[in-house]
């Protein structure tokens, strides 16, 4: 009988063949850790969110506000569903044939995991997508990028991952028990058939793909923010450059290294097939990398501001005795004064203005 069409068995024929054995203690210490870790990080990112709302109500900030409202709200719900699931598996001494016997739980936690996976990858090169507008073309981001259009994007996106996460059970295909017995995925054991392949390689495509968005739209960001901090001669915007450019190497850095692991070893399962060699402590090792970038995003995306910033690097100069970088006063606004300088450079009115100031004084 084939099991990926048999919920029923579906579990049976992995708890029989499982050849991973991990410690329990170990194993609910990382998940407890990793839960509570994950959600007070989450909590004070959203009250830190909410504040920032309630205080600054501009519109060049609003879209990114909404756009990281909505990722730590996904990242809390992650860590606080998946979290309950795995403590509730530890605790059932991962007995899967005693509680899962018609596959619902199985079924809830893979959806789960591939909802709460995607979704935060979506969201971040969402994120990187509106940061490079805002940057590179400012009059439009500040006419087109609406609340109400933010709002539509990260339905479209929540949505979407909905889909993916259901594709399975839409075409009758059970998630699976994997072979540490903790959580359930798609089939990464004995790979043969094609559709198990392909939600393999469609997960980790659009993974790796969201990621691929993530760094090229950073990437852009950076150098346009390096152009206009070296162009302009004031010193109002330095200190938001500096955030910024801090900001998206420490983004780039934290999703690479951590959903990378996961991603290529669910596409080399999904392309090798049955002769695939990755094994039960690589999958699930990997997929701890993975967790942890979940617990980093609200210290990324949100507690990682100028004010932290400016004290590290009080502390830094004190450390070293060395005056490295003149850093200006920190502006309240910042933002809203970088965003003035670019869309200097780019309005032709402004440009004439600027042409006719010296003919004007000539004239004087």
């Amino acid at each position: 009988m084939n099991s990926s069409k048999t919920p029923g068995l579906a579990g049976f024929v992995i708890l029989k063949n499982t050849t991973c054995h991990t410690e329990k203690k170990i194993s609910v210490f990382f998940s407890i850790i990793f839960m509570t870790v994950g959600i007070l990080s989450n909590s004070l990112a959203i009250a830190i969110l909410m504040k920032a709302y309630q205080r600054f109500r501009q519109k060049s900030k609003a879209s990114f506000l909404l756009l990281a409202s909505g990722l730590v709200i996904t990242d809390l719900f992650g860590h606080l569903i998946n979290g309950a699931i795995a403590v509730f598996v530890y605790a059932s001494d991962k007995d899967w044939i005693r509680f899962n016997q018609s596959n619902i739980l199985c079924s809830v936690f893979g959806i789960c995991m591939v909802f709460f996976g995607l979704c935060p990858l979506f969201l971040g090169s969402v994120m990187a997508v509106e940061r490079c507008i805002g940057v590179t073309k400012p009059i439009f981001h500040s006419t087109k990028m609406t609340s109400k259009h933010v709002k539509m994007m990260l339905t479209m996106v929540c949505l979407f991952a909905v889909l993916i996460a259901l594709l399975p059970i839409l075409r009758f295909r059970a998630y699976q028990i994997q072979a540490s017995r903790t959580w359930c995925f798609y089939k990464t054991e004995h790979v043969e058939d094609w559709e198990d392949r392909f939600y393999l390689l469609l997960f980790s495509c659009l993974g790796l793909l969201a990621l691929a968005i993530s760094l090229l739209c950073n990437a852009v960001t950076g150098i346009t923010l390096l152009k206009v901090k070296f162009k302009s001669q004031q010193r109002q915007g330095r200190s938001h450059h500096f955030e910024m450019i801090i900001q998206l190497l420490a983004i780039m850095c934290v999703s690479c290294i951590c959903w990378s692991p996961f991603l290529v070893t669910m596409a080399r399962i999904g392309i090798n097939e049955s002769r695939s060699k990755e094994t039960c402590e690589t999958i699930l090792f990997a997929l701890r990398m993975a967790t942890w970038n979940q617990i980093l995003d609200p210290w990324v995306y949100i507690l990682l501001r100028k004010a932290v910033l400016r004290n590290l690097y009080k502390i830094t100069r004190g450390c070293c005795g060395v005056h490295i970088i003149n850093l200006h006063t920190w502006e309240l606004s910042s933002i809203k004064n970088s965003l003035k300088v670019a869309a200097i450079s780019e309005s032709p009115v402004s440009s004439k203005q600027i042409n006719l100031q010296p003919l004007g004084s000539m004239g004087q």
